[in-house]
């Protein structure tokens, strides 16, 4: 009797099953590609019991005949491959013909289908992948799979897979994968009819895909990066070193649209931002590496989440270039131009300065150097040392006092740590009688206060302090805000930005901003208010279209706080594009002793550092 027998396609399929189906999250994947390998402009993922239940995938792709519907659930039987040559110029998401039969054989499957103008369409359904039942059904655009009781005829399996709220996360990062994948694809996602994943296809701006994934705050902070060489591609966004996750699940790295988790890309993207992040921060990072398919093997793995490239070290090389021209432009500071112009350097000096300085306070922070640092106090201050003799003058005079550490009410600030006090109320004339002394790097100020203290200011927030004391005053004025200055252009917007800045026409108009709809999701900007011109005003406008109030609300300075704050913001960031003289720092020195430091601001940290003369005299020794 011969010890070898050939293995039933149920049992083929089961074993597949077993490399191909790990979880519902990789149902979820094979079936959402299948759908884009047809064609689909919207897809819609239903889940139930965290997919282990029920999963729902419908499209509105080509859909399928009879033939191939029931074709698709033989093992192997597949629309992309026919010869052994498309084995190595493969360019859609599924080839290898498993995926279907295998989810087919551990759960109760069901298929609806039909073909474009079909007068009948085909529902074709099976348990544990026997008993095939195939039925004439209505005819519908694309093609509805409903998968249910995952794993039931595999009771081992089941019992491995998590609970159910992990399964769901796992689920939901796999619709994540394909949508930041497809940005020109409509993907909606919902667990028991909450909504897990709703994005509308937005092939203009693939940073509101982005954004729809990795939450809304990360819309401003990306910036695109790009390099093209000799067969290979690599675009996309990357988040300023500002916007940072504590882990790695910001990072997506994409060949040939196919989400890949390669040991060599993520490292490549971690080298290009290891200089901008403090420890313990990974970089936000979605890109798109094209690479002609004959130099990159995607069947590696049975999930295809690795590839293999002929020129490993080419496709390296061009992310570390399209990153790190990104990150030395730095354009969160400013637009490259603009960098070059206010520190007199190039674009990658500037970046190299700018967080050269961050990083040394960040660390200097971190740092025990000594203890901490003493703060100011009243010469008549407990623990302020003895009285001197009566009418003789203090030996300490004009000289802060070091705080014992044994009378501190709080723990005074660490070097390289702004004063709190001196960002929320500082006292009277305190900025007036600070003497400039310079620059450092091309962004701090250097100034010298009473008694020797060194006092670094950041000119950004103390512009955007000064400008936002200015509009809250003329917004609380009865006059109204003073006169917008002339300042004409008109700029194409994503539908929902356009939509905000019409039906916020009146609160604009409070705030001095004069906006026009142009036709279709064209806006024309007629006037911003003083100080805003030659401001990025696409920038401006989508950053209002964000904080405006809700339709109705009262306009008065409550509600239109955050408004206020945006308008303040791209003022200073406009004005400190090319550094200040020395009368126009002393006179906004002055206008900060006249500022209001209470209401927040978006950069409130006007005095980053401020160092007593003893302090540097103990350090010196």
């Amino acid at each position: 009797m011969a010890r070898i027998a050939r293995l039933s396609d149920v049992l083929i399929n089961k074993i597949a099953a077993g490399e191909v189906v790990e979880r519902p999250a990789s149902v979820v994947k094979e079936l959402v590609e299948n759908s884009l390998d047809a064609g689909a402009s919207t897809v819609r993922v239903d889940l139930t019991g965290g997919g282990v239940d029920r999963i729902i995938v419908s499209d509105d792709g080509h859909g399928m005949g009879r033939q191939d519907a029931t074709l698709c659930l033989d093992r192997h039987a597949t629309s992309k491959l026919r010869e052994l040559d498309d084995l190595f110029h493969i360019d859609s998401m599924g080839f290898r013909g498993e995926a279907v039969p295998a989810i087919a054989s551990v759960s109760r499957f069901s298929l609806h289908t039909a073909e474009v103008g079909a007068d009948v369409g085909t529902r074709v359904t099976l348990e544990g992948g026997v008993d095939v039942v195939v039925e004439d059904a209505p005819p519908r655009t694309g093609t509805v799979i409903t998968v249910e009781d995952l794993f039931f005829n595999v009771p081992a399996r089941r019992k491995f897979l998590r609970r159910g709220d992990t399964e769901l996360k796992h689920a939901e990062e796999a619709v994540v994968r394909l949508a930041l994948a497809n940005p020109e694809v409509g993907f909606f996602a919902t667990h028991e009819g909450n909504e897990l994943f709703s994005s509308a296809a937005c092939p203009e701006d693939p940073r509101e895909r982005i954004a729809a994934a990795l939450g809304p705050a990360c819309h401003p902070h990306l910036f695109p990066v790009e390099e093209r060489r000799l067969g290979v591609s690599v675009t996309g966004y990357a988040a300023s070193p500002e916007f940072t996750f504590p882990n790695a699940r910001g990072l997506y790295t994409f060949v040939n649209r196919r989400f890949v988790r390669d040991r060599g890309l993520i490292g490549t993207i971690q080298r290009a931002y290891q200089d901008f992040l403090a420890a313990g921060r990974q970089p936000v990072v979605v890109l798109h590496i094209d690479v002609d398919p004959v130099a990159v093997d995607v069947n590696v793995h049975p999930q295809k989440l690795e590839v293999r490239f002929s020129d490993a070290r080419g496709v390296y090389e061009a992310i570390s270039a399209a990153l790190n021209r990104m990150l030395r432009a730095a354009p969160w500071l400013g637009t490259g131009a603009d960098a070059q112009a206010a520190t007199g350097n190039t674009p990658r000096d500037a970046a190299h300065y700018a967080h050269a300085v961050e990083r040394f306070l960040t660390r200097a922070q971190e740092a025990s150097w000594g203890g901490p640092l003493p703060t100011t106090l009243d010469a008549a201050a407990p623990g302020s040392g003895p009285a001197p003799l009566s009418g003789a003058p203090s030996p300490m005079a004009g000289i802060p006092a070091p705080l014992p550490f044994a009378n501190a009410g709080m723990r005074p600030p660490a070097f390289g740590e702004a004063q709190p006090q001196l960002n929320e109320a500082p006292p009277p004339g305190y900025f007036a009688a600070l003497r400039p002394m310079g620059m450092l790097g091309g962004r701090f100020h250097i100034c010298e206060g009473p008694g020797g203290t060194l006092v670094v200011l950041d000119p950004h927030a103390a512009l955007e302090r000064a400008r936002l004391t200015t509009y809250l005053r003329a917004l609380d004025d009865e006059k109204g805000p003073p006169a917008p200055s002339l300042f004409g252009t008109t700029l194409e917007f994503p539908v929902a930005v356009a939509k905000s800045l019409v039906e916020g026409r009146e609160a604009l108009s409070r705030l001095g901003v004069d906006v026009e709809p142009f036709g279709g999701t064209t806006v024309a900007l007629k006037t911003v208010p003083p100080g805003l011109e030659g401001a990025d005003a696409r920038s401006l406008l989508e950053a209002l279209s964000r904080a405006l109030p809700p339709r109705g609300a009262a306009l008065d300075a409550v509600t239109l706080a955050e408004a206020v704050r945006v308008l303040a913001c791209h003022a200073a960031r406009k004005a400190s594009s090319v550094p200040l003289t020395d009368a126009q720092l002393r006179a906004l020195l002055g206008e900060l002793d006249r500022a209001d430091f209470h209401p927040p601001c978006s950069h409130g940290t006007v005095v980053v550092l401020e160092m007593p003369l003893l302090e540097l005299e103990r350090r010196a020794r």
